[in-house]
């Protein structure tokens, strides 16, 4: 497996996708929502395949580069997506999570990136696997609550906000936070064993750490606050620009070029 047959499963699973959007729209007829439950399940089955063979052949994990953390980011968007779908029927969820989910394929068919063997010894430990999938399946489900966040706001300028949506939000964010916390504490382990130290406020570590308290703050707050929805709905908002910064904006900071967690360079 090589790069160049990523085009293929990236158009099957993009094709497979939008004929389950469109054959979603008519799902009044029981046949058509049960062929776009199989297209979504075959576009998934697609990009699974995918990764693992392409894991097979670098004889690596592939989520050393954003490229191939995309390929992670997608399969568990459109998976998340469809299970909400699937447990409270929300099309409009799983609308966005296969978009989403198509658009970082077609963001890799368009900037495709360099896939070789190649892995530092920082990274040839146990923890390196665990720790970036439960982060990568972490983001997925908070970016998924962040659309929720959007909606709801949308929803109580018009007058017509609904408790259904922040309850679907919360269901999102407590799974969510629980992959965070573990991926914070796989995080630790790793850097104790790669570099001697469990924790040592390295940008990337710190803005991972702001990520966390922005969604405990939420969590904490709705509990004891839980009839001021407008908040909560903001602090979703605000808590995912934390969460970009710590996953691509700390990449852009100046103090980044010293930071242990460059591995791409």
């Amino acid at each position: 497996m090589i790069w160049i047959n990523f085009p293929a499963y990236a158009l099957a699973a993009l094709v497979a996708w939008s004929l389950a959007l469109a054959m979603n729209r008519l799902s009044r007829v029981r046949g058509n929502t049960l062929i776009a439950n199989g297209l979504v399940g075959v576009g998934l089955a697609v990009m699974a395949t995918f990764v693992v063979t392409l894991w097979l052949s670098l004889d690596r994990p592939p989520i050393r580069t954003l490229g191939e953390t995309r390929l992670w980011y997608s399969i568990f968007l459109a998976g998340i997506g469809f299970v909400i779908y699937l447990r409270w029927r929300h099309k409009w969820f799983l609308e966005y999570s296969l978009g989403m989910a198509g658009l970082f394929l077609l963001v890799n068919l368009a900037h495709p990136e360099t896939y070789d063997k190649t892995l530092m010894p920082a990274l040839q430990s146990p923890w390196f696997v665990p720790h970036v999938v439960v982060y990568i399946f972490a983001y997925a489900l908070l970016a998924g609550s962040s659309l929720v966040a959007i909606k709801g706001i949308w929803e109580n300028r018009l007058g017509r906000f609904q408790p259904s949506t922040l309850a679907l939000a919360d269901n999102l964010v407590y799974v969510g936070f629980a992959f965070l916390t573990f991926g914070l504490l796989f995080g630790a382990l790793w850097a104790k064993e790669a570099w001697g130290h469990y924790w040592t406020w390295d940008p990337k570590e710190t803005w991972a750490f702001l990520t966390w308290i922005a969604y405990l703050l939420y969590i904490h707050h709705r509990h004891h606050k839980p009839a001021e929805h407008r908040l909560h709905l903001w602090l979703l908002g605000l808590s995912f620009v934390v969460l970009l910064v710590a996953w691509f904006g700390v990449n852009y900071l100046p103090t980044a070029q010293y930071s242990v967690h460059t591995y791409t360079n």
